[in-house]
């Protein structure tokens, strides 16, 4: 069997596209190959700045021979029908054979396709390949049409036998395969032809290329890693850097250069970020201090002087660049430590933040707001949360922000320190924007956990407010993300808190400044309101009272708008808390129950009661009680709309006549008396397990008694029975909604 060898030779392709480009080689090229007949035995697909590389090996010679046959119509079927079979077939007439089935003779085609070999196969498979190649961006060059991501400069395709290779012939806009490839472009320019993929990839060495991108990364990390030890220092791990230097290089060099001695002092993260994402370096810092002292920049050839006029050059071209962040750090410190950071936030009022919803000014005082509110709910000081949200974002307006915006919130604590500002304040400042997906920390101190918990409900309410809710896969202001993280601050901080109340009040604030006619005292009004009852609706119907036979329009323009918004927006969570749950092995069916019950809105409750019912329903009682509710509550309901009345008047131990009756009426008085107490203190746990310990009574029940029996009085009294399981059941949670 042949062994296949493909490179497509170009000018650099950009490092970030590299990986997927080799993925999507061998998939496009090895499900051709598999979809025309033939078959191999392992696959493998390299990469490097100018060159995309796939080897199969163990390919079969050629597909194999097909044959084929396909009923056709009736033999006195109409002429038309059957030239149409004829066509479909590609058979002609004298081809057909006739056979005797139940209707009649009939017509059959017997097809026969020849096998092809696997270089005719190669060449087309790769030729569509490279045609409908999917390049997030590619380009034309000279007269021709294909398009590429740089101009494709060689086609190298051969299959290996063991008795030598032959070229797949293969043209594509001009370029003819061929078994030449070239190695590095500076250290051996020129081409050479190679015979096998073993050969080929050594032939690449010995010209300073290392084909496999995961050997160029580790040689990178070892020359870095080593070069730094001998330095007492360590290299900053970062492997998406190491990924995207691997393919900016054919052949790595590691060189480790000095920083200058005047920018030792920026923050280790102003240095890392600026040699990150502008020179692509490495980061060397001193375990003993933290700070970042060197810089590790990979070449990609060896030079006469060792690397000395590169690392000349880089050096020259840092310092000049981090001279720019020296100015904007000294002086933003500056100005922090005179005029705090108020004066920042006061001049976001000139960005806007959305042009429906205000400034970034204007979204500062709803979250300072909302701070407030929150606070004595997560245990954090009022005066403190306030205070964190009004400056968290003043760092938008600083000068290190705007170069660098990556690190905005980090460079919030660096100036609220410098400012002389309490420590849970700079805190707040950089972890407010926390998590920001779902591996991300979460903020466990109780003032930054107040604030980020504000600027998310903030940006969710707002944006449900004008009706810029993600759609499909589209979410360009990242609410799915942004509700995620509410769910994470809330369940892995412990909190127990009614997100109704929170949402309402901020849905009242940004209405209030998008309906005319609210007034400022309404918006006032309702959230004192809101804050006293719980809710919209309630805070709604109080002031209404309280302003008969006055005007009331804003307050009634309100209430068009704000309980749909809320419903709405809750439901989002709850979708949100479903993927978060379903991740973590809770069945969808059991979240739906959970949700169904009144509280949802609370969401470490929710979760306590879908685990509290995951592990009953774990559980064979719990398994079988749930089937015993669905046979109860399916002859309830079907009785209900028979009789056109509603069973749940309670039922008379007195009237019972069965023992297996007598014994339920006593196991749901038992149950009832431990699922209530339980209940009212969220005992979950408790609750299901008393709920799991009435499948016995119940399968007995259903064993030894007739429902609908002839006695009216029974059957009355048995479905009123009936109710009282599905009552005390339903207490838990809304089992209809449990599958199977």
């Amino acid at each position: 069997m042949p062994d296949l060898l493909i490179e497509l030779f170009s000018e650099e392709i950009p490092a970030r596209m590299q990986a997927k480009a080799a993925d999507d080689l061998k998939s496009r090229v090895t499900n051709g190959l598999v979809e025309a007949g033939l078959t191999y035995a392992g696959a493998a697909a390299y990469s490097t700045p100018r060159r995309l590389a796939l080897r199969v090996d163990g390919l079969t010679d050629r597909s194999p021979d097909v044959k084929e046959e396909r009923k056709g119509p009736r033999v006195d079927a109409p002429e038309k029908a059957i030239e149409g079979f004829l066509r479909g077939a590609g058979v002609a007439r004298d081809d057909l054979i006739e056979r005797d089935e139940k209707k009649g003779r009939v017509f059959y085609a017997v097809i026969e396709k020849p096998g092809r070999s696997a270089e005719e196969i190669v060449a087309e498979v790769l030729e569509d390949t490279i045609r409908n190649f999917p390049w997030p961006k590619s380009m034309r060059w000279g007269a021709g049409s294909l398009r590429w991501v740089r101009p494709l400069h060689r086609i190298l395709c051969v299959l290996t036998r063991e008795d030598g290779s032959d070229v797949v012939p293969l043209d594509v806009d001009g370029i003819v395969s061929g078994r030449n490839t070239e190695g590095h472009r500076f250290m051996a320019p020129g081409a050479f032809e190679v015979t096998s993929f073993d050969d080929y990839e050594a032939k690449l060495k010995r010209a300073h290329v290392v084909l496999d991108a995961s050997e160029r990364a580790d040689a990178i990390w070892q020359d870095a890693t080593n070069q730094a030890f001998a330095s007492g220092l360590e290299v900053v791990d970062d492997k998406g850097l190491l990924a995207e230097v691997a393919g900016l290089v054919e052949w790595p060099v590691v060189l480790m250069g000095e920083i200058g001695e005047e920018f030792l002092e920026l923050p280790p993260e102003v240095l890392q970020t600026s040699m990150k994402e502008h020179q692509k370096f490495f980061s060397v810092k001193n375990p003993k201090t933290g700070r970042i002292e060197r810089f590790i920049t990979v070449a990609n050839r060896e030079t006469a002087d060792h690397g000395a006029t590169i690392l000349a050059g880089n050096q020259k071209v840092l310092s000049a660049r981090l001279a720019d962040a020296k100015f904007f750090w000294e002086n933003d410190l500056r100005m922090a430590k005179d005029q705090g950071l108020t004066a920042w936030s006061d001049s976001l009022s000139n960005v806007t933040f959305h042009n429906k919803l205000g400034s970034q000014r204007d979204r500062i005082e709803r979250i300072a707001a909302l701070a407030r509110e929150l606070a004595p709910v997560v245990g954090a000081d009022a005066d403190l949360a306030e205070q964190a949200a009004r400056v968290a974002k003043a760092d938008l307006a600083s000068e290190m922000v705007y170069e660098f915006p990556e690190l905005q919130g980090l460079m919030g604590r660096y100036y609220s320190d410098a400012a002389g500002l309490p420590v849970e304040v700079g805190a707040a400042c950089q972890e407010h924007y926390s998590p920001l997906g779902p591996s991300d920390d979460v903020p466990s101190a109780a003032v930054s956990v107040t604030v980020a918990l504000a600027d998310k409900i903030d940006t969710l309410t707002g944006f449900w407010a004008i009706d810029e809710k993600p759609t499909g896969s589209k979410d360009p202001f990242a609410l799915r993300r942004a509700a995620l993280g509410v769910i994470r601050l809330v369940l892995e901080n412990g909190l127990t808190l009614s997100l109704d109340r929170f949402i309402d009040a901020q849905l009242v604030r940004h209405k209030g400044h998008l309906i005319d006619g609210v007034s400022e005292s309404d918006v006032t009004d309702l959230i004192r309101e809101i804050a006293e009852h719980g809710v919209f609706g309630a805070a709604y119907r109080t002031l209404k009272a309280q302003r008969d036979g006055a005007e009331t329009g804003g307050l009634d323009a309100m209430q068009s708008e704000v309980p749909d918004k809320s419903v709405d927006l809750l439901a989002f969570f709850h979708d949100r808390l479903k993927n978060y749950l379903r991740d973590q092995g809770i069945r969808h069916d059991v979240i739906d129950a959970c949700i169904s019950m009144a509280g949802n809105d609370d969401l470490a409750l929710l979760v306590a009661r879908a685990r509290a019912l995951q592990d009953v329903l774990a559980t064979e009682d719990g398994e079988n009680l749930v089937q015993g509710f669905k046979r109860a509550n399916n002859i309830l309901s079907q009785a209900e709309d028979k009789d056109g009345v509603e069973y749940s008047f309670g039922a008379d131990p007195k009237f019972a006549e069965d023992p297996a009756e007598v014994a339920l009426f006593d196991a749901l008085a038992k149950a009832e008396a431990r699922i209530a107490p339980a209940m009212k203190d969220q005992d979950f746990a408790t609750a299901m397990a008393a709920m799991a310990d009435l499948r016995g009574p119940v399968d007995a029940f259903f064993e030894a008694v007739q429902v609908n029996a002839d006695k009216e009085v029974l059957r009355r009294n048995r479905l009123n029975l009936l109710s009282s399981i599905r009552t005390t059941c339903l207490q838990v949670a809304d089992l209809t909604r449990i599958e199977g």
